[in-house]
């Protein structure tokens, strides 16, 4: 089934179920994903039992699926990303066998069509491509392979990023916040059965197509993880319980071949280019400039639909 959220006025919208082909809806039986998170087997039957969809969805009304959540961890499970980066950097990163993975900010993630305010274009505003999955009430200590059972639905999210404030956060020791604004949803939010093949191992196999200003920018698949989702959850879930409606991201979505199939993120394309031609050339977004995603089935489906959004400048109170 698929999942989508409608903007009704409220901070976290109304629960929407979509037909098999996407045109039409039906209201879910309760009122939020949330809610319907933290009561999963008893909506789960209720959702799959529904078989009239009398209203015509407008993509335009739609939030994202989840517009804020308890909860959002994200990974950063690609290796040629991880490891492209290290290499522009100059580190040498400690090898754990772990999972790495930050805390975000989850009051808020941006609608698929909605404009994203950014307070300085010197900032070094970049996109980054990612799938990631929603999960179930998951306790402490779960292994890998028990995980993979909390995991309720599968989202594409575009984690936005400031470049210039990202790295002097690394290097103070506490991780990320103001390099880290609000991530994106794609529209709808999935069960891994409407994957079919293409979900194996807890990992997305499908293509993350992203344009920027309406040229192709990446198509890397979402295959590669060196850690699976269940893995993600795992690590998440050593020391503490997470709760119903938990985000997890894998991280920028990269292939070793990155230079055929191109990049989730700016700042990937900026690494390649200062390996190969010794500095980098791409700049970074600029007010006006619009990024789409779209997670492609080899049938062609936008299974999570698309997210089409432009970049502006916050217009909110100065100092």
């Amino acid at each position: 089934m698929r999942l989508a959220t409608r903007r009704d006025g409220s901070r976290d919208g109304r629960l929407i179920l979509l037909s098999s082909d996407g045109s039409h809806f039906a209201d879910a039986p309760v009122a939020t994903l949330q809610a319907a998170m933290e009561a999963w087997a008893d909506v789960h039957p209720a959702l799959s039992a529904i078989a009239d969809f009398p209203h015509p969805l407008d993509p335009a009304t739609l939030a994202a699926p989840l517009p804020r959540a308890w909860q959002w961890l994200d990974g950063s499970a690609f290796e040629s990303h991880g490891a492209l980066m290290d290499k522009v950097l100059g580190v040498v990163p400690e090898k754990t066998g772990r999972p790495l993975m930050y805390q975000g900010v989850s009051d808020h993630f941006y609608g698929p069509l909605d404009d994203v305010p950014m307070p300085d274009e010197a900032l070094g505003i970049d996109f980054e491509g990612e799938f990631g999955v929603i999960v179930d009430a998951v306790p402490m200590g779960v292994t890998p392979d028990q995980a993979m059972a909390y995991i309720r639905l599968i989202v594409q999210i575009n984690d936005w990023s400031l470049r210039a404030l990202a790295g002097p956060e690394m290097k103070s020791g506490f991780g990320w916040v103001q390099a880290k604004p609000p991530c994106t949803m794609a529209p709808f939010a999935v069960t891994p059965d409407e994957l079919g093949d293409q979900w194996r191992d807890g990992r997305v196999c499908m293509d993350l197509l992203v344009d920027w200003n309406g040229t192709r920018f990446g198509a890397a698949n979402g295959e590669p993880m060196g850690f699976g989702f269940h893995d993600l959850v795992a690590h998440a879930a050593r020391t503490r319980p997470l709760v119903a409606g938990t985000v997890i991201g894998s991280g920028t979505v990269s292939n070793p071949d990155f230079r055929r199939v191109g990049s989730s993120c700016i700042a990937e394309r900026r690494g390649i280019e200062i390996v190969d031609e010794g500095a980098a050339r791409t700049p970074f977004m600029r007010f006006g400039d619009r990024v789409r995603m779209e997670g492609r089935l080899p049938d062609g489906r936008a299974l999570f639909g698309i997210i089409d959004q432009q970049v502006v400048a916050y217009a909110g109170a100065s100092s």
